[in-house]
């Protein structure tokens, strides 16, 4: 899928250093900049005292949506200077709401970016994250600090493990996976059964790919008892991998969450940039 139009989320009180990640790499690629910036609404007060607190939560909110009109305005000329096709939009978004406003938007973008800023905010993070994978139907880039973003990887780890999030994330990257010098398909403790991969685990979806133009290797590797993320990731640095591709909670929200998974422990603390999907 060509990358056309990159989303990227801003809270009032985070930097801008997710803003200038997305707009280099819509630069760099020719894409439109979509921007959200969100604010959390506060929450309405309960209680016996809330007849007497109303005022002062309502002059809250005022000061809030304030904020929320002056950090879009100062997100809206820095877009502008940039010199790049974009559009910025804001929302005081009552908490609970939050991921549905974002995926709404994500619904409208190839792509939403998640950065380091972002990151950094455990609220925000969470927010995006579940707009993203579960409200847009688009997929997410998770940068952490440090990393190179580009949409033009030349060594790709692809998580595989024949589930559906997994093929829906080798789709949305096809067109990455077609232009890097290789995609490592990679599997750990393949499961050979015929309801998963098969006698020769990765053989498929190699062929599928190759039919593209990818230049595959399939790598199929043993966690010996390690966390499937640790293994992931420690062939990434083995490989010199730029990105990593896989699918985003192939278990419930509930279950990663209180049990983890493979999703929770690579976005907790992402090492690589990510392009997730589900």
């Amino acid at each position: 899928m060509a990358i056309k139009t990159i989303m990227c989320v801003v809270g009032v009180k985070v930097g801008d250093g997710d803003l200038q990640t997305a707009i280099s790499l819509c630069a760099e690629n020719n894409a439109q900049l979509s921007v959200l910036v969100v604010s959390f609404a506060s929450p309405p007060p309960i209680g016996d005292y809330t007849s007497t607190i109303s005022d002062a939560w309502l002059e809250e909110r005022t000061r809030e949506v304030q904020k929320l009109a002056k950090r879009a305005g100062k997100v809206a000329e820095v877009v502008r200077t940039a010199g790049i096709s974009a559009s910025v939009h804001s929302e005081y978004a009552e908490f609970v709401w939050t991921a549905d406003t974002i995926g709404r938007y994500g619904r409208y973008s190839d792509l939403t970016l998640i950065g380091p800023e972002a990151l950094k905010s455990d609220v925000l993070r969470s927010k995006v994250i579940e707009g993203a994978l579960f409200e847009s139907g688009r997929p997410l880039l998770i940068l952490p600090a440090g990393s190179a973003p580009t949409l033009t990887p030349k060594r790709v780890l692809l998580a595989w493990d024949s589930r559906l999030e997994s093929a829906r994330a080798a789709r949305e990257a096809l067109e990455m996976l077609i232009g890097a010098d290789e995609v490592h398909v990679t599997i750990v403790d393949p499961d050979t059964s015929s309801m998963m991969n098969g006698p020769e685990p990765g053989a498929d979806v190699g062929s599928y790919l190759a039919h593209h133009g990818v230049r595959v290797i399939v790598d199929r590797l043993p966690s010996g008892g390690n966390p499937v993320a640790d293994v992931l990731n420690q062939h990434a640095v083995d490989i010199n991998a730029d990105l990593i591709v896989m699918g985003g909670y192939g278990h419930s929200r509930l279950r990663e969450r209180v049990f983890g998974g493979v999703t929770k422990s690579m976005i907790d603390v992402p090492k690589f940039p990510i392009l997730m999907a589900r």
